[in-house]
């Protein structure tokens, strides 16, 4: 396993979520496996427990849908 990558028990536990959430994310394009382990498993950069954090909070806070949080994820961002 690459050093500093997180397990996705890790990650889940890191943000408070299940396992099954996380393979969710993953499958529906939210979050995306930096690597996987010589099992197969995957493995994500520390950088994800602030994304699923913020899926998170536009699921529970805005009410976004799957969809509308993906293109949230996916637009531009203006640069101060």
């Amino acid at each position: 396993m690459r050093d500093g990558l997180l397990k996705i028990g890790q990650l889940a536990r890191l943000t408070s979520v299940l396992p099954s959430t996380i393979n969710f994310y993953t499958n529906e394009g939210l979050l995306r496996a930096a690597d996987h382990s010589r099992g197969g498993y995957r493995l994500y950069d520390p950088s994800a427990v602030q994304r699923v954090k913020t899926i998170q909070q536009l699921q529970e806070e805005k009410r976004l849908t799957i969809q509308e949080i993906r293109q949230w994820l996916t637009r531009p961002r203006s640069r101060s």
